[in-house]
Order: structure tokens, then sequence, then C-alpha cells
């Protein structure tokens, strides 16, 4: 384990200044550091490579492998608190941390439950809060039972690892079922099974996010509606325009429940299916209402507006909720008329051929109003290289729905104008 160059190391601040460090160099980490230097935070990175997304901002770098329990060790020495920037620790590194004393927000009893989905599913059922139908499955066999009893097509997934619709397999039918058996002979080596979901027919994807401290102080984001593309994050709307207010309510007191029942510190995000009365199925037992989907224990991608259109960011949240700090508002800037839309920057074979910043002009003449986060990644198709944030506000108190879904179109639009520039260029 090295420090990122042969430079001495960057000073460190007054006496007092808190030391968070992050284990995972990927955006996540690369956009707490603007919160950590507002707040006079120290922060420390564990990266992989020097020219990873997070290595590129914060100085204090240490160059090592978060799978190895001695690099991680030494790495946390000294630090007050270790986070995260993804949840895949190996078990045997958050035991090596716990073993030498180190304070770890989120702990990895909580951890586990964004790490593996089945332990999440059990922790969900014994709380009692809505899922759709599943089962752990170790064979064909026992797919193709568990496709009877909840009808096809089954989601089957991976416990561990997936993210970005990696470790998520679609299978139609029982006729594709045999296609997965090399699923399990990989699952079978690690003596786990894999997860199998009824596939529900959502009607709209939400996202609820809860920030708990150290103390136990909780406080809730507006829920937000996500747009995925290839299972990937595409467009996040704050707040969701469409549902119910019940629904939105509920949203919130599951995000609140599962932080404080399996005692979550930091940001949390649950990732929940919408079903309307137009899509629901009662013959198969999908029954109107909300379905968890997925939980991270992090900053997450569908809280990037935040940076832009809430008066706390999640990073900055983070941060706060880990040091166990009073927590900050989370209200969407311009009050209830207020929306912001994140759009995400997906790579393509044009981007990765040319600098995305020769760009940067007719992207911000499309849109005054548009705030763009790069991440500092090779432009790979598919891969998120970074995101555009457009607010819109109003003053009247008189505004017609029609009005406000309008207003909401019209910067749809241009963030979606926004990101094809950037990505693809300006049009000849």
């Amino acid at each position: 384990m090295t420090r990122q160059d042969s430079n001495p190391a960057p000073p460190s601040g007054p006496a007092g200044t808190p030391r968070i460090g992050v284990i995972g160099d990927g955006q996540l980490a690369r956009m707490m550091a603007p919160a950590a230097v507002e707040l006079g935070i120290e922060l420390h990175l564990l990266a992989g490579s020097a020219d990873s997304s997070a290595a590129q901002v914060i100085p204090h770098t240490t160059l090592g492998d978060y799978t190895a329990p001695a690099d991680v060790t030494a790495f946390a020495a000294g630090l007050d608190v270790i986070t995260f920037d993804h949840e895949h620790v190996p078990a045997e590194v958050l035991d090596a941390l716990t073993a030498n004393g180190a304070e770890m927000h989120p702990g990895p009893e909580a951890l586990i439950y964004a790490q593996d989905k089945l332990a999440m599913r059990r922790a969900v059922e014994q709380l009692g809060l809505p899922n759709p139908r599943w089962a752990e499955v170790r064979s064909v066999d026992e797919l193709l039972s568990f496709g009877a009893d909840a009808g096809w097509p089954v989601v089957l997934k991976t416990p561990r690892g997936g993210y970005d619709g990696k470790g998520v397999r679609m299978i139609d039918s029982s006729e594709q079922a045999a296609d997965a058996q090399d699923w399990f002979a990989r699952a079978a080596e690690s003596g786990a099974g894999l997860l199998a979901e009824q596939k529900v027919p959502y009607t709209r994807e939400l996202s609820a996010q809860v920030a708990r401290s150290a103390t136990g102080e909780t406080v809730t984001y507006p829920v937000v509606e996500s747009t995925q593309t290839h299972g990937v994050c595409d467009e996040v709307i704050a707040p969701a325009p469409h549902t119910s207010q019940d629904h939105l309510d509920l949203c919130e007191r599951i995000a609140r429940t599962i932080a404080e029942k399996l005692q979550v510190t930091g940001m949390l995000a649950v990732e929940l299916f919408e079903i309307s009365e137009d899509d629901a199925d009662p013959e198969a037992g999908i029954i109107p209402g909300i379905y968890i989907n997925e939980l991270a224990m992090r900053p997450h991608n569908s809280g990037h507006w935040t940076m832009d259109g809430s008066i706390t960011s999640q990073f900055e949240q983070h941060l706060r909720a880990v040091l166990g700090l009073p927590l900050g508002a989370t209200e969407v800037k311009g009050g209830a008329g207020g929306y912001t839309v994140m759009k995400n920057l997906l790579g393509s074979a044009a981007a990765g051929e040319r600098s995305l910043h020769g760009s940067f002009a007719a992207a911000m003449r499309r849109s005054q109003g548009s705030k763009i986060h790069l991440y500092g990644k090779e432009a790979r198709p598919g891969r998120k290289i970074g995101h555009v944030n457009i607010l819109t506000q109003t003053h009247s108190t008189q505004e017609t729905w029609e009005a406000r879904r309008a207003r909401l179109q019209r910067v749809r639009r241009a963030a979606a104008d926004v990101a094809e520039i950037i990505v693809e260029g300006p049009a000849q």
C-alpha cells in the first residue's frame, strides 16, 4: 500500500479537524470532496488507482486494495470515522476493521443488508414491509417451482455484487430456466443460492432517501421518480410528480423504518416500485401499492439532484451523519412549486473520441440554468460519466397542474438536450 505519489503528504488541518476515511474511489467519494472542503473536514481516500474518479480530487489519497485486510486497517489507523463509496467490502475486511477498533458508518451489522439481497429480503419481511414475492433458489428445479407458483417472468439476481443492472437476469418462461444453470453453478461454489423475485408490473420507480446520524437523528428527503435505461439510472425528477400523497408518505415511512430498525448510519436510499390500479394483477397476487426493490447505504444516484436542488446535498448530509453532527434541511429549493431534474450523462462511442469540455459552450447556451457535473471518467458506452441538474421554480400560488406539468416538461427537454450535446457533441 502506497501514497498516491512520491510527494510529501498534504498538510493536515488544525487540531481537532475531523478525519473521515472513504473506502472506494468512484464518483460518490469524489462528490463528497466539495462538501468536506466547505465544512473543513479532512477527507482521506483508499483508492485502487491514482487515476480513479475520486483520487483525482482528494489530496489525502492512499493506494491500496479494499479487499485486503492489511491495506484497509493500515489506511484506517488514526482516522476518526470510516465510511464507504460502495457496499462491496468483504466481510473479512470489515471484521479486521472492527477488531482494530475502527468506527464505521454504516457498521457491518447494517451494511450486510445492502451487500446481500437475500439478507435484505428476509429483513424487509421481518419488519412487515412490502416485498414482492421472492425465494432463495439453489437449482433450476427450484427456480421452476417458484416460477410455477409466482408466475412468469421471474427476475433472477445474484445476492452479492450486482449494481446498475449487473447480476440481474430476466427469466421469461419455464423453457428459459435451464439457461440459468451457469449462474447456479457459480453460486454453488460460494455456498449460496440465488434470489428469485416475481416481476411486478410497476407503474413507476421511486426512490426514498433518509439520513440517519450516529446520534440516531433522522431526516427524509422528498421522494423522487427515477427512470432506468438498460438497468442504469437515466433521469430523476424531484419531487416525484405523479404519485399520491398517501404513497409518498408510505415511501418515507418505509425508508425511516429501515434506517431506524436496521441501525443504518449515513445516507440510505430505498428503491421502490409503485403499482397503480391499472397495472395491478390481483390474480397473480400483485395489488396496488408500494414494493421495495433494493437498498443502498451510501449516497445514491437518485440523490444527485440534491447537489443543486436541495438545501443540504446528500453528500454533505452523509458527512454530517457519520460524524454525529446535526442534520441539515432537505427541502427542494423553490418551495412547493420547485422541481429539480437530474439527467445522467451516459458514455457513447462519440464521447470517447473527443473532449467532453469541447461541448460545454453549446450545452451552456442551450440552458443557462444547467449545472454540469463530470466524474473524470473515460466515456465508455453506457458508463455513467457525469450528470446534469436543472431547477425549475415558481412564485405563483395559483399555478394549475397543467401549467406545472408543462413547466416540468420544458425542463426535462432542456436537461435531455444538454446531456445529448455533451455526450454526442453539438449539432453540425
